[in-house]
């Protein structure tokens, strides 16, 4: 979903940018607390910010100008929160606009409030809930995961829409843009739902202390995920 350099007209690149800095600040915010008190979680901030450069860099280029792929952001999102999921996303789409020409400079704030704000707080709120309903674990991260991904295309279209109505409207704008995105990311989407809770399974095996101590998961139920495991 990195809209390219350029693509978005005045007003919409700056309204974009100055809705995104608020989350960014407190996200920063957010991370040196937490790196300050839990330096035991840097592993796990260069695992989350690792996995989305990975799986952002892999493009299926569209003609709306922006183009397909999963996010990865649905994990900063559930281990870390939105905010520092933003912080997270900013690094790795400057990296990527800058080096790798995906994405923009000007475009920099739409793409972070889809990739790295509005889609982490759909996977935090999905999963907070599904933990506090006592869902089972995995099919929740699955789906909080499956969910960011889907809902950072649907906001991308809202973005290209507003900028872009045509015609047609922006209801006519937006259902288009969707309907480009949904061909390739219906399905990128549960791939990422089914990768990232690996990923989350992972964890709990190698270092379920970390989750417990963010409060992600109970004891109790670690130990009963790993007893499944076994």
């Amino acid at each position: 979903m990195h809209i390219m350099e350029g693509f978005l007209p005045s007003p919409w690149w700056e309204i974009w940018i100055l809705i995104s800095l608020p989350f960014v600040a407190i996200g920063v915010y957010q991370l040196n607390r937490l790196v300050r008190e839990r330096r035991e979680t840097l592993p796990l901030l260069a695992v989350a910010g690792a996995f989305v450069f990975v799986l952002s860099s892999l493009k299926i280029p569209s003609f709306n100008g922006s183009c397909s792929h999963p996010t990865g952001t649905g994990l900063g999102g559930i281990l870390f929160g939105p905010c520092i999921a933003a912080v997270l996303g900013l690094i790795v789409l400057v990296f990527q606009a800058v080096f790798l020409a995906h994405g923009g400079i000007t475009t920099l704030g739409a793409n972070v409030f889809s990739m790295g704000i509005a889609g982490p707080a759909v996977a935090y709120l999905v999963y907070k809930a599904g933990t506090r309903a006592g869902a089972n674990t995995y099919a929740t991260v699955f789906i909080a995961a499956a969910l960011a991904d889907l809902v950072t295309y649907v906001v991308t279209s809202v973005q290209l829409a507003l900028a872009f109505p045509g015609t047609v409207g922006f209801l006519g704008a937006f259902t288009a843009f969707a309907a480009i995105f949904a061909v390739t990311q219906v399905p990128l989407a549960i791939i990422e739902g089914a990768i990232i809770m690996l990923v989350f399974k992972y964890i709990v095996q190698l270092k379920p202390e970390i989750l417990t101590r963010l409060n992600l998961l109970s004891e109790s139920t670690v130990q009963k995920l790993r007893e499944a495991a076994a």
